[in-house]
């Protein structure tokens, strides 16, 4: 990743240095206390230090990472108080999101709803082959998207990154991905079918599954 990279664009190379620490922390590969270096950072990607400081700034404003004194900058440790918070948020402007689409549903929107729904059901008879995490945020990205409200999509999005680490704690119980599919799958056909009051119940439903899920893979460890 980072030997492709260029000084010549720098406005790109911040985003990029951005989105690969907050990967770095979403996926787990950097842990809860886990410093963050500058200058390491800055030649393990061969690139200036000042994109790797307004990343860093950037996610500490997000709280994944913060500022510790004689520490420096460490991966902060999110409470489980605090991920269950966000779920019950998530769940209100998902299904926010979900209503909107229907009131703004297109026959372009219908056609991108109808190939997500095969590619769905495609996966459920290739579950081995599946990469479910990435289908999830395909997914998530597919609703918030075509809400076609920029700022509800701006929030949706930060607030999935926050607990998309979380959520995958989750899928270690045995058979739920499979179940996250199937609730995406119901609630893009209501969405396609415009079942406003089965949207919303199905969208809450997955929700609470998805907040139950993490609590009890939590509990298990």
């Amino acid at each position: 990743m980072a030997n492709n990279w260029s000084e010549e664009n720098l406005l790109s190379i911040r985003e990029r240095a951005y989105l690969y620490l907050k990967d770095l922390i979403l996926e787990g590969e950097l842990k809860a206390g886990d410093r963050l270096v500058e200058r390491e950072l800055a030649e393990k990607l061969n690139i200036s230090r000042t994109p790797i400081r307004e990343a860093l700034f950037r996610l500490e404003s997000q709280g994944f990472v913060k500022t510790v004194p004689r520490k420096g900058v460490i991966v902060a440790e999110i409470s489980e108080k605090e991920i269950l918070e966000v779920f019950t948020i998530l769940s209100s402007l998902e299904v926010l999101a979900a209503k909107l689409t229907i009131e703004k549903l297109d026959g372009d929107t219908i056609s991108k709803y109808k190939e997500y729904i095969n590619k769905v059901e495609e996966s459920l008879q290739n579950e081995e082959s599946t990469d479910y995490s990435a289908l999830h945020k395909e997914l998530n990205h597919l609703i918030y998207s075509t809400a076609k409200n920029a700022k509800l999509y701006e929030i949706l999005s930060g607030l999935s990154d926050y607990i998309r680490a979380f959520a995958k704690i989750g899928y270690k119980n045995e058979g739920r991905a499979i179940q996250s599919m199937k609730e995406h799958l119901d609630i893009m056909k209501a969405i396609v079918n415009k079942e406003i009051e089965m949207t919303e119940y199905l969208t809450k439903i997955h929700i609470e599954n998805s907040k139950k899920a993490y609590t009890e893979a939590l509990n298990k460890e």
